[in-house]
């Protein structure tokens, strides 16, 4: 019987070619991003199909912005971006990481060595280093924090911005705090605003929005009072079916917006009886109800977006209701103050409640400029929530990889068979970070990395990283480089995961696509 052409639309590669192709993939998309990382790292200029440009050396934003079509590109990809939210940086080092061990692997398997066996010793190892990272790890405090977040904006903007953001970044994270070290990060605003310079960014306790109240004749502020939060609007009803009404006289008409006038203050009867101080509705509210609000003492703000209702309930402890007639006691929320207030000639709405919640306005001379603030913002708010609900940071400049690296070679030697090539292979990998910083740094890749594993063997000391500025090896502890430890661990976790999801793979079918020929207008046929 002959072999039905089951694949007949389909090209193929498999055993070595396909895995040639698979790491030739990964180390294109590594070797894009590699200048990217360390304070000496240069930016990217991206540019996309309308023209419109992006510059920045924020890893992942250029892996994400990049049209990728390769599958294992796409999985690197992936992983860096598990990377960024998860741990909220290292998603460059992911990736480098990532291609380094398949580019080692490779050199096993041109070797005779079975990818099945590179990946259990890969296995085996992050294992191991995962279990040593707690061997260098140190405790954190307050001048830390400041520090680690500084690392983590290393290479992005000026050192006076690096600082501004690390601040705001720290004290927005610790109004939000709860007391079991959790931190919601839902209750952080971020606001941008063109004009001024980064450094007059600011955080605000409590939630800001653009927003004022819609009469001047409210009060400007409200100490501890009840807020009602409505995912609809104080206004008259429009008919939803067509109706035609004859209208004989005046009278009558005039009677039918009485009636609706009616309905309308029976609503603000009904936000009084609930003891309502502040109203904040998504959609109008009508001009006949504003001077009632006023004369009963409501303060009211109308066009709130939904989210910021929904932060605005997180924080408040009240409940979003569909309208005024469906709210009930329970619905409402307690806040401890509401106030407007003009900043830069815009007009403001805080609010303060027992929920905690911050507002950080951040401000950017020019848009491009904005929206690099903006991601390093996301960026050391991510790495601020670490540090606060962890506590624990290891040393940067390349020093925790090289520490555990060395651990990694003796941890080898235990191991029979062709796995312990794979563990030193894995070894010689993760040590990649210092060869990058330093070749980023204008420095000689080899002899750096030779005399950072000297001096920490010389000194028994984990905390020997690469000095960028000296190029000599130095102590990351004494030079404030530092950065959480979830950064490091889930770095070595998604790359590794990558490294191993492409080394079992053996087998690769491209379906194939037939040109099609595109339809002309009916005039042109």
């Amino acid at each position: 019987m002959s072999e039905a052409p089951i694949l007949r639309d389909t090209i193929r590669s498999n055993g070595r070619e396909a895995l040639q192709k698979n790491i030739q993939a990964a180390l294109a998309l590594s070797e894009a991003i590699r200048s990217t990382l360390g304070p000496k790292g240069l930016d990217k200029l991206l540019i996309d199909d309308e023209g419109r440009t992006l510059v920045t050396n924020d890893g992942v934003t250029v892996l994400e912005t990049a049209k990728v079509e390769h599958p294992v590109a796409k999985m690197m990809i992936n992983a860096s971006s598990t990377q960024d939210r998860i741990a909220k940086d290292g998603t460059t080092s992911t990736v480098i990481l990532a291609g380094e061990m398949l580019q080692n692997a490779w050199q096993l398997v041109l070797q005779g060595i079975h990818p099945s066996t590179i990946a259990r010793g890969y296995r085996k190892a992050e294992q191991y280093v995962l279990q040593c990272i707690p061997e260098i790890k140190l405790n954190s405090n307050a001048k830390i924090n400041e520090t680690v977040v500084k690392t983590s904006l290393a290479g992005k903007g000026h050192y006076s911005m690096q600082e501004v953001i690390a601040k705001v970044s720290l004290d927005a994270v610790q109004i939000v705090v709860d007391e079991n070290n959790s931190v919601d990060m839902s209750k952080i605003k971020l606001i941008s605003q063109t004009g001024g310079r980064v450094e007059d960014s600011k955080v605000f306790k409590g939630l800001m929005l653009p927003k004022n109240r819609i009469s001047s004749d409210m009060k400007k502020e409200v100490l501890g009072g009840k807020i009602l939060l409505v995912d609809g609007g104080l206004e008259k009803k429009n008919v939803s079916t067509d109706l035609k009404l004859n209208v004989g006289s005046i009278g009558i008409l005039e009677s039918f917006r009485q009636e609706e006038r009616k309905m309308l203050m029976q609503q603000v009867d009904k936000i009084v009886e609930h003891g309502v101080d502040v109203l904040a509705c998504r959609e109008s509210i009508d001009d006949d109800v504003k001077s009632y609000l006023v004369e009963k003492g409501i303060q009211a703000f109308r066009r709130v977006a939904r989210s910021d209702l929904n932060m605005l309930a997180r924080a408040c402890g009240a409940r979003l209701v569909n309208s005024i007639q469906t709210s009930r006691v329970n619905d409402i929320g307690d806040l401890v103050s509401s106030k407007n207030i003009n900043i830069d000639g815009k007009d403001f709405w805080i609010v303060e409640s027992d929920g905690k919640a911050a507002t950080i306005v951040a401000k950017g001379s020019t848009v491009d400029i904005l929206g690099e603030v903006e991601r390093c913002f996301d960026d050391s708010l991510g790495v601020s929530v670490q540090l606060i609900e962890d506590g624990f940071v290891v040393c940067g400049g390349g020093a925790s990889y090289v520490a555990l690296a060395r651990r990694l070679r003796r941890y080898a030697e235990t191991i029979p068979g062709r796995e312990q090539l794979a563990i030193e292979a894995y070894a010689d990998a993760i040590e990649v970070i210092v060869r990058v910083l330093a070749e980023n740094a204008g420095i000689d890749p080899i002899s750096a990395l030779l005399d950072v594993v000297a001096e920490q063997t010389n000194s028994n000391s984990d905390q020997i990283g690469i000095n960028l500025t000296t190029g000599k090896p130095g102590n990351m502890l004494d030079l404030e480089v530092l950065e959480p430890q979830g950064i490091v661990k889930q770095a070595l976790i998604g790359a590794t995961e990558v490294a191993i999801s492409v080394l079992r793979i053996d087998d690769v079918l491209w379906a194939k696509q037939d040109l099609e020929m595109p339809e002309l207008p009916e005039d042109e046929m």
